[in-house]
């Protein structure tokens, strides 16, 4: 069987923080896309609300045409009647009969003068629904092309980082083999609460980076040390020295421009 292989305590804050290392530039390469998409997805959304509100205003349009030609043909029909009306009225042989047809032909006339008004204010409205579908149209357009060129950036850093993150993921992989399941569980959990996703920091000017609160000297030391893990006692995060810091942060340098 197989020795397992065992880690010093530097050993371990050193694939500690050469893993912070990695997964704070995975994190980098995700924050770039992750802005990306997201505005990819709010002009796809825009794009197609545009689309719905020009198709209703077309469809407005047509029902305005329509109700044109129905008040138009009323008006023939009206016209046709008043005709009818009038030569009724050469025939009839009482005055009832007169009165009676002119109330037919006056009722028939304002009814022409209502098509007339309804087809005024119906063109009237045609007008401000094609100046509405002008406007709509225009932005459809320019929101349109300003997705494409969106997408085609997002499909761009994708592409570019997409080797890049596939191969960050498989070099976090391999350093958290070094790490004991409990401290790498402790890593992962201090990562989820701090918001740039610092677990471990290094201590610089008496202090842990990105913190005001000043470590007293003997923690400075121990930490120094390389004995002992030791976190934080304001934020939790564990702390590495200067020294090791600027060590694995050169080493990672070079593993990332070999990508």
């Amino acid at each position: 069987m197989a020795k397992k292989t065992e880690f010093s305590v530097e050993d371990k804050l050193r694939a500690l923080y050469d893993l912070q290392l990695i997964d704070s530039r995975i994190d980098r390469i995700r924050s770039v896309q992750g802005e990306l998409p997201l505005e990819v997805e709010d002009l796809e959304d825009e794009v197609a609300g545009l689309e719905v509100r020009m198709s209703k205003i077309n469809e407005e349009l047509k029902q305005c045409s329509d109700d044109i030609k129905a008040k138009d043909i009323a008006t023939e029909h009206s016209k046709t009647m008043i005709k009818k009306y009038n030569e009724q009225q050469k025939n009839v042989r009482n005055n009832r009969a007169f009165e009676s047809l002119s109330k037919e032909i006056e009722f028939q006339e304002l009814e022409i003068e209502l098509n007339a008004k309804q087809i005024r204010e119906l063109h009237a409205h045609i007008e401000l629904k094609n100046q509405t579908l002008e406007e709509n149209t225009s932005k459809f357009t320019e929101r349109k092309e300003h997705l494409g060129h969106k997408k085609n950036e997002l499909g761009a850093i994708m592409k570019e980082t997409e080797k890049e993150e596939s191969t960050l993921l498989k070099k976090s992989k391999d350093f958290q083999s070094k790490i004991d399941e409990s401290l790498l569980i402790s890593y992962k959990k201090i990562r989820s609460s701090v918001r740039n996703g610092l677990a471990v920091v290094a201590v610089e000017r008496g202090a842990s980076a990105g913190s005001f609160f000043t470590i007293p000297p003997q923690v400075q030391l121990d930490i120094a040390s390389r004995k002992k893990l030791i976190t934080d006692e304001h934020s939790g995060r564990i702390l590495v020295d200067k020294a090791l810091a600027d060590e694995e942060n050169e080493k990672m340098k070079k593993l990332f421009t070999s990508f």
